[in-house]
Formats: C-alpha cells, structure tokens, sequence
C-alpha cells in the first residue's frame, strides 16, 4: 500500500514547475560561466542546484503543516544565526557587509538568505488561522514585529538590499488577510509623501551616506552622473545589455564587458546583464517569460492549497521572488539604484538558490496535499 501511495505522489509531482525552476538554474550556470569562464563560480552554482535538488525533494514529501508546526522554533534559529553573524570571529565580512559564516571546507553561508522562509512560514502561521472579521491594528503590529526582528539584525551587518526584500512577504499576507483598503489606500498615499521627505530628512541628518545619495542620483540624473564614480557601476550595465542588441554576441570574444572586468559583479548581481549582452533581447525576454510562467504555476498552486495557511506560504514567496526579479532587473536597466539584490536562480550564490529551491518544495509539498482535508 505504501508503494502504491509513493507511486501515485511521484506521479502527482508538479513535474513542469521542477523542470522549469531547473531549467532557469542551468540557464544561470551558463551565464555565470559567460561572465567568468576562468573562475569555478559556475561548477559551484551546479554543486549548489545538485544539493538544493535534494532539499527541496525532502521538503516536497514532508507535510508543510509539520514544518508550519514548527516555524517558531525556525524562526528563532534563524534570529540566532543572524546574530551570530553580528559577532567578531563568526561573521565573514566581503564588502564592508558582514553577512556570511565561514564555513571550513565548504565556503561561507548567508542566514539572511534562509532566514526568509521561516520568516514567511511564521506570518503564514500566525495570519492563515480563520477570522471572522478584517485584521485589527493589534494584529498587523504581530505582524510587523515577527518582520522587524530579522530586518533589523541584517540592517546592523549592513545590508539594505537583503533587508529590503523582507518587506513583500508581510505586504502580501497582510493584503490577504482581510486589511481594511482603505489602510492599504492610506499606505500608499503614506509612502508617496513620507518616501521623498524620508530622504530629504536623511541627506541632511546624515542618516543616508553619500554614496547611497550618489547611486539615487544616478537614477534621477543620468546625464550628470559621474560615469567612473558612483554611477559607474549603472553605466557599465546599460551598456553591457545594450551591447547584446538582439540576439547577442556571436562568439565569446564578443562578451567583452564582462569577461574584460568592465561590469563589476558579472556573475552575481548584474547576471542579468550579461544574459543580455551572450543572448540580446531574445534571450532576456525569454528569461523573463519563463520567471513569468513560474510565478503563474505558484499562483495557480496558492489557489488549490488545501487550506489559508498552505495558500499564505505559498504567496509570500511569490512576493518576495517578484520583487527580487523587479529590482534586479530595474538595477541592470539603470531605472532602479543599485542596492546588490541577486536575481533568483541566476546569480551565482549557494544559499540563495538553496534558500529558493526550499521555498519551491513547500509550494510542490502543498500541492500534494490539496485534496486533503
């Protein structure tokens, strides 16, 4: 009996959405290996997939309600971690940001990258319980302190751009979980005025450094920006993704902004820009089709989860992947500053991809489980 229950869940597998996010990974080792052939960062990122393959397969035939059951003690884990990296002699420091544990022999893990999925697994715990009525004030400001806890341990490391993308998990479970809209209408019309005051107030209290100034400006004035300054690093992208034209390079030789070390960071946040400049428009539209149709399968899973818990897990992670695609590639384009948030699946990272290949389990471990009551 058991071998015919096993049999018909490896049959009931979301086999299209595996393949899909597999599919991506590879595609990203190639570009990786495009933007720094010499390097072994590609031969890493396919050791990463390997090992996050299997992850995810043991998240997949694992009841995401037991993990779900458990998401308070993964969130304190994760607090644990991140303050660990807080601490001298833990924490490993690349950049001026202390994000990352040395691991010896294995290389450097990144908690804030992890710390995401028991984040959203805490959020959908505490907001997919059945409510009568919309959300209360009370319950909103649950809400903001199981997000401000992390956010604020990854802002001490500093890193602004991984803390930034918390936000999405809490904004779509909140808009899920019967918000009053006219709170949401108020929001926004919140951050419309707070958002240019908050900088204004910033520059002149010095709360936002200068080169974060420099990198907004870039976006606000282009044409005056200091091309081998601060806005070096937007102008050597635009110029990267316009250099692919349609269809990319014809040779590698032909790569020649990334593989000449014009293009800081190739293979890790500008990836995006060299798919563009190996493969042109084509090739980078085909790439945003396919993170479309992902998203798409992920919505389509929210809406058959068996109950608002598995739905709510499911929809913050497609938040937060949304919105690391939005800014990454806005970065590339020079239409977003540069705040260094890799692209899903592309950039090369092992935490990030394992951290994704997890949340991926969860969403195929809720679809197993839809006609479950």
């Amino acid at each position: 009996m058991s071998a015919i229950i096993e049999n018909r869940r490896l049959r009931d597998l979301d086999w299209f959405l595996m393949l899909l996010a597999v599919g991506i990974a590879l595609f990203g080792a190639w570009q990786i290996h495009n933007a720094q052939p010499e390097a072994n960062y590609w031969k890493k990122q396919l050791i990463g997939l390997a090992v996050s393959l299997v992850a995810m397969m043991i998240v997949a035939f694992t009841d995401y309600r037991k993990l779900v059951h458990f998401a308070p003690a993964f969130y304190i884990f994760g607090l644990v971690l991140l303050a660990l990296v807080l601490v001298p002699g833990i924490g490993h420091k690349v950049n001026g940001q202390q994000a990352w544990i040395l691991i010896p022999g294995l290389g450097t893990f990144q908690p804030s990258e992890f710390v995401k999925i028991p984040t959203a697994l805490m959020l959908a715990r505490y907001f997919g319980k059945s409510r009568p009525s919309v959300l209360s004030l009370g319950e909103m400001l649950v809400g903001g302190v199981i997000l401000a806890l992390p956010v604020g341990l990854i802002l001490l490391e500093p890193d602004a751009g991984q803390a930034i993308t918390y936000f999405p998990l809490l904004a779509v479970v909140l808009f899920l979980s019967s918000i009053r809209m006219r709170l949401v209408v108020a929001a926004l019309v919140a951050a419309v005025v707070l958002v240019p005051a908050s900088y204004y107030v910033g520059v002149k209290t010095g709360a936002i450094k200068g080169y974060q100034q420099e990198r907004i400006n870039v976006i606000l004035d282009p044409e005056n920006a200091d091309r081998r300054g601060f806005g070096y690093h937007t102008w050597q992208s635009m110029l990267t993704v316009g250099k692919g034209r349609l269809t990319g390079a014809r040779t590698a030789s032909d790569n020649t902004q990334s593989r000449l070390k014009f293009l800081p960071e190739p293979h890790t946040d500008f990836i995006f820009a060299v798919t563009a400049e190996t493969t042109g428009f084509v090739g980078s539209l085909c790439l945003l089709l396919a993170y479309a149709v992902l998203l798409s399968k992920l919505v389509t899973g929210a809406r058959r989860a068996p109950d608002r818990m598995g739905m709510l897990v499911i929809m913050a992670f497609v938040g937060g992947f949304a919105f690391q695609i939005f800014i990454n590639v806005g970065m590339t384009l020079g239409l977003l500053p540069v705040i260094g948030v890799p692209l899903p699946m592309m950039s090369a990272g092992l935490s990030a991809v394992l951290a994704t290949f997890i949340a991926i389990g969860f969403a195929i471990s809720i679809r197993l489980r839809r006609y479950v009551n």
